[in-house]
């Protein structure tokens, strides 16, 4: 090779280079949307399966869509410092809170005795700055134990457009081939909708990681326990009870909830949130929850809250549990389609004229 060739070939370098690391970019970016691999989960997968479920109401969250914010304080006791350095957990700690009940679903317009199921969000905000965001439900376990079988229990769930309601055959075949759904079902034979959000119990369902002061790691799982123990039935013929009923219970004082942490035993499953650990296992009274006041979700403080749960402060670890990464990566995606309809963004789906908007709610 001749001296005057040399520039020139490592001008070839340069531009393939160039050339090729927008194409590396671009296949990255296409992997990540799912364009390669159409029939690969992604995050807008799942959300658009709720969409197909139960309709698109612009502004809203894509499941839990119905709810009201709140907003509080925790109160630690201190129990729980021994396995976590989490601010939050510090004895005598007081750290802000905001939270928000709903009902799962993507109607925001669902009666609240649809469904015996209620849920609990809360952001805790360190004197840090560091936060701890937790989603929680009254039930005990979860259906499924994996992303994919919680996509495939959705489409299973879609209404026939003939009776507009799921078919039974298809749910029946979900069922057969997820026998993990068992304890599930159990719980949901004999549960009822409550008459308050103030007197369920909200688990963790997924398992997480308390971090000590000496590096050491404890898996764990928590409930939050009300104080509130009256179970007045659900009132026949209204839609909308839980928030009336919130309301009235706060205007009489703030209501509470213990937080109880169980640590588990070495072998007990931290990626499969269908099962329950052992009842004997150590459970720790880590400190109180006290809601104070209620807000409207299209105007209080958890409206531009996503409550993904795998916000977390130092201290406080996920599992290997494969439900939290999907739930975080579904939740963004449900947040970036409201918080973009909210600002009419071109290509966004708009408010039905029929339909009443968040920000008038």
């Amino acid at each position: 090779m001749t001296p005057a060739a040399l520039p020139r070939k490592h001008a070839a370098y340069r531009w393939a280079a160039i050339v090729a690391a927008p194409a590396l970019f671009a296949l990255a970016f296409a992997y990540v949307g799912g364009w390669l691999t159409p029939q690969r989960l992604t995050p807008k997968r799942l959300v658009d399966q709720f969409q197909a479920n139960a309709g698109v109401y612009p502004g809203y969250r894509r499941n839990h869509a119905k709810g009201v914010c709140v907003a509080g304080y925790f109160q630690s006791n201190g129990q729980a410092a021994a396995y976590s350095v989490a601010q939050v957990f510090a004895p005598g700690q007081r750290t802000p809170v905001v939270g928000r009940f709903a009902i799962p679903g993507s109607n925001p317009y669902a009666p609240d005795s649809s469904i015996p199921i209620r849920s609990m969000a809360l952001r805790f905000t360190q004197a840090n700055g560091q936060q701890w965001r937790t989603g929680m439900n009254s039930m005990p376990v979860f259906p499924v134990a994996t992303p994919q079988a919680f996509f495939a229990q959705l489409q299973a769930q879609q209404p026939d457009p003939a009776t507009g309601k799921p078919d039974p055959a298809k749910l029946a075949a979900f069922f057969a081939a997820h026998p993990e759904t068992a304890a599930f079902r159990a719980w949901a034979k004999t549960a009822k909708p409550s008459a308050s959000f103030a007197t369920d119990s909200y688990w963790s369902l997924d398992a997480f990681e308390f971090v000590g002061a000496d590096g050491a790691k404890h898996a764990v799982r928590w409930q939050m326990v009300p104080e509130a123990t009256d179970t007045a039935p659900a009132p026949a013929g209204q839609a909308d009870y839980l928030d009336a009923d919130l309301r009235q219970r706060l205007a009489q004082g703030p209501q509470r909830w213990k937080l109880m942490v169980t640590l588990a035993n070495p072998g007990d499953p931290t990626d499969d949130a269908t099962k329950t650990w052992p009842a004997e296992r150590t459970t720790l009274d880590a400190g109180t929850l006290v809601i104070e006041s209620e807000q409207a979700q299209a105007s209080g403080p958890c409206r531009d809250i996503n409550y993904d749960p795998t916000v977390l402060p130092h201290g406080i670890e996920i599992s290997d549990d494969p439900l939290l990464p999907a739930r975080s990566a579904a939740y963004a995606d449900s947040y970036l389609r409201r918080t973009s309809e909210e600002a009419h963004l071109p290509g966004t789906a708009r408010t039905h004229a029929s339909a009443q908007p968040e920000a008038a709610r």
